[in-house]
């Protein structure tokens, strides 16, 4: 697919092209590049927190492949291919991975096929899909085809929930789409805080909005309640720097770092008395 044969609406600034072009990227146009430029003057440190979020995915998928065992990825907001996507992560630790991206951005989808490279006992595939539709994400063919529901999932939500203001709409989708996963599957997620720069980030989410992307920041209680019902693996939520760090991610100052991060496992079904006590 071609941009020309995609509606990319250039004129608009887009999530994904902004990110693209504050972390160095190409695939991005004059709106987007205005927006970013107009974004970072008012949050000057969000390059770092970008980065330090993408180091963090990196450090989530490593981890939940080698040692949760972790074979199958549903990653939703992939965004553009950026060095290494989550299954290059994957599959250097186990090359039988699979892994569906799922995006609804229009410059997501002409980039895909770079998403879609897999190793030989692995697969990868690519869903155009909206994160707000969870039932269109469940149903696919190209999902069922890809993953064995039956088997544990890792439900990656990587900086996209942040997008949505409403903290009970991102309850709902979150809790739809863990339904049908099998216990001892993830949720990872990622997501803006004020915590650690209350002033910058909140001049920062100002500025996003007012560039027609909604962005809102929460508190650490507000991302925990997203794993209501799911174990909270160690190191509990935490600002990404602090999620297991690699050397990396120890030298980010937490004031520069404005995401939070954590992983939450789905509990084995406990299985209903077959009989009642005499009492």
């Amino acid at each position: 697919m071609t941009e020309d044969q995609v509606d990319l609406n250039t004129e608009i600034p887009h999530s994904a092209r902004v990110y693209d072009y504050i972390l160095g990227g190409k695939d991005n146009y004059p709106a987007d590049r205005e927006a970013a430029t107009n974004i970072v003057a008012d949050w000057p440190h969000l390059p770092r927190s970008m980065r330090a979020n993408r180091n963090f995915m990196a450090r989530l998928a490593r981890r939940l492949t080698a040692e949760f065992g972790i074979r199958q990825f549903l990653d939703i907001g992939t965004g553009l291919p950026t060095a290494p996507n989550l299954h290059e992560v994957a599959q250097s630790v186990a090359p039988d991975s699979r892994i569906v991206y799922v995006d609804n951005d229009p410059i997501v989808l002409v980039h895909a096929r770079a998403l879609l490279t897999s190793t030989p006992e692995g697969r990868t595939t690519y869903l155009d899909a909206d994160f707000l539709d969870p039932d269109a994400i469940l149903g696919s063919g190209h999902l069922r085809d890809t993953l064995d529901l039956s088997r544990p999932v890792a439900l990656s939500l990587i900086a996209i929930v942040h997008f949505i203001p409403d903290d009970a709409e991102v309850q709902r989708i979150i809790d739809r789409l863990m339904e049908p996963l099998a216990p001892g599957s993830m949720l990872a997620v990622s997501t803006c805080t004020a915590d650690s720069a209350p002033d910058e980030v909140a001049a920062g989410v100002a500025a996003y909005n007012a560039n027609g992307i909604p962005l809102v920041a929460r508190t650490k209680p507000e991302v925990e309640r997203f794993f209501h019902g799911l174990e909270i693996l160690d190191p509990g939520i935490v600002l990404v720097n602090h999620w297991h760090p690699d050397r990396e991610a120890s030298e980010d100052p937490d004031a520069h770092v404005h995401m939070y991060g954590g992983i939450g496992r789905k509990r084995q079904a406990i299985a209903e008395a077959g009989s009642v006590r005499d009492h």
